[in-house]
């Protein structure tokens, strides 16, 4: 879900409220090259995190579908009659830039007007939004994320970099040295790379400064990979509960210490620094231009886009 996606959702807004119907999103569960090529790449964005954006961006109603062999076999118009037509009671369709669907991605703007005008829909296409000249893709953001590169990974995110798990029981580390963490179970949605770092936590649509750790704890021996938050103001009992983290900045490399004193020590050092600069966030977190501010927005705020241009 990046800032290209955020311009199609609010020409789909847009265009249902001047039709009096509603917008509505089609996703998949799952990548489509999971059945395609037998493995997808890192979700940049899960599925129930995909929903929470589009719900803020304005849309109704999401039709969520599984990408099964049977589905890939549809063809576009057999796609539109069914789904779209029959099932959604389509008005008007809103293709974003190269967008593509059915059997051998046969579905386009110009393939599909013929059967726009025979049964009476609308064809909207909307082009791309370039930074630098360059097309925001899904790729690029993949890449940035991997890398830690947050800031270009937000400008093209229009948001910070942000993750939604669910917090689960971690092994207790956190409470017994004075900094309780919610650890997190992303759901296999992408992450920045091991660190810590000062972040966000919105939690009851209230942003709550956090330090974040990714990593192995080796400390204390090592071992799988766990994200764990630690709210600086408290949280109480999160277990079961959602929570989105949102990354403003890398303070540290994971280390190892000598022993749980000097890294007890270090935590103190890394939540004042979180602090600060979480104090200040307000100033520049939001990302050039001021689309979709985490505590809640009008899609129309993304008219002012700053650097980013639609070409």
């Amino acid at each position: 879900m990046h800032l290209g996606h955020f311009v199609v959702l609010r020409r789909v807004v847009e265009r249902a409220q001047g039709l009096g119907v509603q917008p509505v999103m089609v996703t998949f569960a799952g990548h489509p090259k999971e059945v395609l090529l037998g493995r997808a790449p890192a979700t940049v964005t899960s599925l129930a995190h995909r929903l929470l954006l589009f719900e803020r961006a304005g849309i109704a109603a999401t039709l969520v579908l599984e990408f099964t062999a049977e589905l890939r076999a549809l063809t576009a118009e057999e796609f539109v009659r069914r789904v779209l037509i029959e099932g959604l009671g389509l008005r008007e369709l809103v293709f974003g830039f190269d967008s593509k669907f059915g059997r051998d991605r046969g579905g386009n703007p110009a393939s599909l007007t013929p059967l726009a005008k025979e049964l009476g829909f609308g064809i909207v296409e909307v082009p791309p939004l370039r930074l630098g000249g360059r097309a925001v893709s899904s790729s690029a953001v993949r890449e940035a994320v991997s890398l830690g590169d947050l800031h270009n990974a937000a400008v093209m995110l229009g948001r910070p970099v942000s993750v939604l798990g669910t917090v689960v029981r971690g092994d207790g580390r956190g409470k017994s040295l004075g900094f309780p963490t919610a650890n997190l179970d992303l759901h296999h949605e992408l992450h920045p790379p091991e660190g810590v770092y000062a972040a966000f936590a919105l939690l009851a649509g209230v942003l709550q400064p956090t330090v974040v750790n990714i990593g192995t704890k080796p400390t204390f021996g090592g071992g799988e990979e766990v994200v764990e938050a630690h709210l600086l103001d408290g949280a109480g009992d999160l277990y079961g509960r959602d929570l989105e983290i949102f990354f403003l900045e890398r303070l540290r490399g994971e280390q190892s210490f000598p022993n749980p004193e000097a890294l007890r020590a270090q935590i103190a050092d890394d939540a004042a620094r979180a602090r600060a600069i979480t104090e200040a966030a307000p100033q520049h977190w939001r990302i050039p231009g001021t689309y979709l501010p985490i505590e809640g927005a009008s899609p129309t705020e993304l008219d002012n886009l700053g650097p980013c241009s639609l070409s």
